[in-house]
């Protein structure tokens, strides 16, 4: 009975959150039961673990940049290769997590960089990774102008990086920042990743990547083609 209610409730989700996902259909991470993560590879979905996703994210990223990589052992070489080169047609998403807000995340106050210390942590974090990027979205003081209404980019919490110009190339190698974003949603505190019309978010993470509607379809900066966003939670205010 129980399973069965899980199932409904699963399906119902699906009705609910629509878009395309990964593979156009329901992915393995929707499932309570089903790998934390799952990549789609040219012979089929692989399911992964968080670490071994952390690991393979990780060992590709350093790779592309001539780093020395942790070891992927036990990760299908298929994984890596997917992870690596991306889609053989187009650019996309490969990867995604199943991951879970922190409900005990206090909330934050931008430092004198212009960003929370979850937003910084996951600055140095990606560049420890990928090296030098190419940030924008935050400056010391804050931005009060250049995004939406309520964007986490006014509170600190927001950063993009930016992939110019728009090609195959610079499309690759954001998913690839994208990806090992997903893979690191739950260790680095983090709400809605958006590269390339598409938004992967902590909160429907079974639901994989989504389409993303941009306000303005012919714009490429609202269409996060030229960038990936990324932002962390919020947190909670204390209870008094």
């Amino acid at each position: 009975m129980v399973a069965t209610l899980c199932v409904v409730g699963v399906v119902a989700l699906v009705a609910v959150l629509g878009g395309r996902w990964v593979s156009d259909r329901l992915a393995p991470t929707a499932l309570p039961w089903g790998p934390a993560c799952s990549v789609e590879t040219s012979t089929g979905t692989v399911g992964l673990t968080v670490e071994e996703a952390r690991r393979a994210t990780t060992a590709v990223a350093l790779e592309a940049r001539g780093a020395e990589a942790p070891a992927t052992d036990g990760i299908d070489p298929l994984v890596l290769e997917r992870l690596r080169s991306g889609p053989p047609d187009d650019a996309g998403p490969s990867l995604t997590c199943r991951a879970q807000a922190d409900a005990d995340l206090p909330v934050e106050e931008m430092t004198d960089t212009g960003l929370t210390p979850r937003a910084e942590r996951v600055r140095t974090a990606m560049a420890e990774v990928f090296g030098e990027q190419s940030l924008g979205g935050f400056q010391p003081g804050g931005v009060d102008s250049g995004h939406g209404a309520d964007s986490a980019h006014y509170d600190g919490r927001a950063i993009d990086i930016f992939y110019r110009p728009v090609d195959e190339e610079n499309r690759r190698a954001g998913w690839l920042l994208a990806h090992w974003l997903v893979a690191h949603a739950e260790e680095l505190d983090l709400a809605v990743i958006i590269f390339d019309d598409r938004i992967w978010s902590t909160r429907f993470s079974v639901a994989g990547w989504r389409d993303y509607d941009s306000p303005d379809p012919t714009n490429e900066i609202l269409r996060h083609l030229d960038h990936v966003h990324v932002d962390v939670q919020r947190g909670a205010p204390a209870s008094g």
